[in-house]
Order: C-alpha cells, then structure tokens, then sequence
C-alpha cells in the first residue's frame, strides 16, 4: 500500500537510502544519514508536496518525495521527484506504483517534475519513461564518487504532472 511517510518509518528510510550512498553513485551523497536528518528533510520536502511510502506485509519498501528544482520565484511551479526502493526489489511494480500515486497527487499543483538520474541507471530510466517522462539534459562527469566520474540526466514531464 502507499501511504504518507510519518516520522516514526525515519529509521527504515534511512537503511534504504544509505545502502544507496555507501554502495553506488545513484546518489551523489557521500555521508550517511541518521534517522533525525531523514525526518528534518521530511519536514522540508512536505511543504513542497507529497513524501509517500511503500509498505508491505508491514514493511516499508520504498520511498518518494518531490522537493523545489530550484530556490527562485521563477521556479515556484518545477519540482523535482526522487524515489528510492529498497535493494533488490526492483523489477515488481512498486517503483511504478509508487511513483504514479505521488505525480497524481501533484498533477493539479506544479506545472513541470523533473527527475535527475545519475548515469547509467537502466531501472530508473525506464521507471521515469513509463511514467511518461522524457530525455531533455545529459551532463557528462559531473559527479565524482567511488574515484569515477558519474554523468547525470534530467527527465522532464510537463503539464499536468
């Protein structure tokens, strides 16, 4: 089922997001986190939209939150979407699920999602395409982690969200 992220899910948000930082470069962060800073960063990311779970058999499988694209005025109606499923379940449907309940519940508020995919991320692409995202940026090495470069590119779906 999805459902709203509460404070007390911080703790397995956390394990699932930095399994993320210590063993890939699909997030660009370094450093752990503690289950404090996932509820600060919940805090924040829920006066922008939704921040929703993905929860199984009592277990939380994944996540997903929009956040500002950027800090101007300019920018009020672009956000940007992340999501995260825990480790070796992806492939079932729950990323798609996920992900379509969050756009669904910003359709009527933003005007354009963007989705930033550190490359390669074959899963994540296809994720972003079938919710009906498109290509329209690829940086080349701008992130380093693990000693490599990382490319990164934007999805982008506008209109109704």
């Amino acid at each position: 089922m999805v459902r709203e992220a509460h404070n007390s899910d911080a703790q397995t948000i956390a394990e699932i997001y930095n399994h993320y930082i210590i063993h890939t470069a699909i997030t660009f962060e370094t450093e752990t986190i503690s289950p404090k800073e996932i509820v600060s960063r919940m805090e924040k990311y829920k006066q922008v939209g939704p921040y929703l779970v993905y929860e199984e058999d009592g277990e939380i499988i994944g996540y997903t939150y929009v956040s500002r694209f950027r800090e101007r005025k300019a920018y009020e109606n672009t956000i940007e979407s992340t999501i995260y499923l825990k480790s070796g379940l992806g492939g079932r449907g729950i990323g798609s699920k996920l992900y379509l309940e969050m756009l669904d519940r910003v359709s009527t508020k933003y005007h354009v999602i963007i989705g930033g995919i550190a490359l390669p991320n074959d899963a994540s692409v296809k994720l972003h395409e079938k919710c009906g995202f498109k290509k329209v940026a690829h940086f080349s090495e701008v992130g380093r982690k693990f000693g490599q470069w990382t490319d990164v590119g934007f999805w982008q779906k506008n209109g109704n969200v």
